[in-house]
């Protein structure tokens, strides 16, 4: 007679295992150079594989039911602000200017990185790492997703959004972010790690969703406020993803410092520059505001970066060459930046405007020692030219960063009245950059860059300088996507929509 035996309940540990690690084989008929071969060539050493820790010890079943529970409320959320014209409960049409530079630069780089770590999930040995990148690969596609779902319904309403997969691959100023993911997942698997697990999740992530969003439910954006904080609760377990490679890599052999903190460096720099956008966002295109740009900055910045160069110090990592310039440029860059977008304002597939005079009274009180000093009067002198109807517009096209792709527009650390111009010769050619620290990526990698895709010059060499032809091409509609916002067709549309909507009429 067979004995019946109790089955054994696998603890939580023991199911992890099993879910996970006891996943992974060893290869047989290849070696493992073979079968990896990236890993090594960046010249990062690890002797034992088996030492990650994973941050979260999440299993894909878990994950599963987890992202679902998230799914059908964000779901809920964004179907009622669709049904209850949500569109029209925003503070000012001026606000979806944000939206649309949002959607143009940061949500196409969402699903750049889920591609990254997919391929890089596939390049790394060790089967914690890849369970991990596989989560963060569905992770950052879901949020592409839910960005492009939830901002769709201001499509049907609103002029700007609807091509922004061609305005981010195509359009000067989200050059910026497309450069930045380009320039990782054409990285190796161990600078990618750094590239998006250390700069775009813990320099960026938090310097955007948390202010930003919370700037969104200000301006009564609900849409935006749900798909940012479903994202959000999943940069948590990204920033932490980040931190443990950093630390696994330095555990692992003392020969990999000097290696990892040429990239914190390098990375640093390039998400603090793609933050520029991000900085106009803030301080100029939310119509009612809940921090300013440097207010963000000593949160999410100073304080949080502070801490975590705090922890990495006991390793032998300092702080990133560019900190300090960062530092001088924050009560700066906002402004630079939208002066630029301004002027080049022909050229953009979302609105701009002059600040009121209310918003310039809240530039000063956040900027006391620079907005009127250097900032107010350049925005009165364009206000006067307005007025007199010989508008300031530049119809020439700026000059670009060969590095960040930003036009060069930024002032030197210590002086604020001389614009930062740097350049390099290499192979007989000359490249141009915005500061120190992007010429200094450049000469530390000179292949790669000179190979950088510029819009500018793309426009002389694709359509001999023909706007109109160019416009085409990046299917921005002359007269509605662009200009001023004072007229425009989003203004007019906004005001009749919502007087309908508050009125007996």
């Amino acid at each position: 007679m067979d004995m019946k035996t109790e089955k054994k309940t696998l603890n939580l540990k023991e199911r992890y295992r099993l879910l996970t690690r006891d996943l992974g084989w060893e290869p047989s008929y290849r070696s493992a150079d073979e079968v990896f071969p990236y890993v090594k060539y960046e010249g990062i050493k690890v002797h034992d594989w088996g030492k990650w820790e994973d941050p979260f010890r999440l299993t894909m079943d878990a994950y599963w039911k987890y992202q679902a529970e998230k799914e059908r409320k964000f779901y809920a959320i964004v179907d009622a602000h669709a049904q209850n014209n949500g569109h029209l409960n925003i503070t000012d049409a001026r606000y979806l200017s944000a939206l649309k530079l949002f959607l143009q630069a940061i949500s196409p780089g969402e699903y750049a990185a889920g591609k990254g770590f997919a391929r890089v999930g596939r390049e790394f040995p060790g089967v914690g790492t890849q369970v991990a990148c596989q989560m963060q690969a569905l992770d950052e596609i879901r949020h592409a997703q839910t960005q492009i779902h939830a901002l769709s319904n201001y499509n049907k309403y609103y002029d700007g959004f609807h091509a922004f997969a061609d305005a981010r691959d195509r359009i000067w100023y989200t050059s910026v972010a497309r450069s930045f993911f380009d320039d990782a997942m054409s990285a190796g698997p161990f600078e990618f790690m750094i590239a998006i697990g250390f700069s775009f999740e813990y320099v960026l992530t938090n310097l955007l969703f948390v202010p930003f969003m919370s700037g969104a439910a200000y301006n009564g954006d609900m849409a935006t406020v749900t798909f940012g904080f479903s994202a959000q609760s999943d940069e948590a377990r990204h920033m932490t993803l980040g931190l443990e490679c950093i630390k696994f890599m330095l555990e692992q052999d003392p020969d990999n410092l000097p290696i990892v903190q040429g990239w914190i460096d390098k990375w640093f720099w390039r998400g603090f520059r793609v933050l520029g956008l991000v900085s106009t966002m803030m301080d100029y295109m939310l119509p009612k505001r809940v921090m300013s740009w440097r207010e963000a900055w000593e949160i999410y910045g100073v304080e949080n970066g502070g801490a975590l160069f705090r922890d990495l110090a006991r390793y032998g990592v300092r702080p990133p060459k560019g900190w300090d310039d960062a530092e001088k440029a924050i009560d700066h860059m906002s402004h630079q930046i939208m002066l630029g977008l301004y002027q080049w304002s022909f050229g953009t597939s979302f609105h701009s405007w002059i600040p009121s005079d209310d918003d310039m009274e809240w530039l000063a009180k956040k900027y006391p020692t620079t907005f009127d000093k250097y900032y107010r009067p350049r925005w009165n002198h364009i206000k006067k030219l307005a007025a007199a109807g010989t508008p300031f517009k530049n119809f020439g096209l700026a000059k670009l960063c060969q590095c960040c792709q930003l036009p060069v527009v930024f002032t030197e650390p210590d002086d604020p009245t001389l614009l930062c111009n740097r350049e390099t010769v290499y192979e007989g050619e000359k490249y141009h950059f915005c500061s120190d620290g992007c010429q200094q990526v450049f000469e530390n990698e000179p292949e790669k860059y000179v190979q950088a895709w510029l819009p500018m010059p793309q426009l002389f060499q694709m359509f001999d300088g023909d706007v109109a032809a160019w416009m085409d091409w990046v299917s921005l509609r002359d007269g509605h996507d662009n200009g001023d916002y004072d007229g425009s067709r989003d203004q007019q549309n906004f005001q009749q929509w919502r007087g309908l909507a508050t009125s007996n009429q």
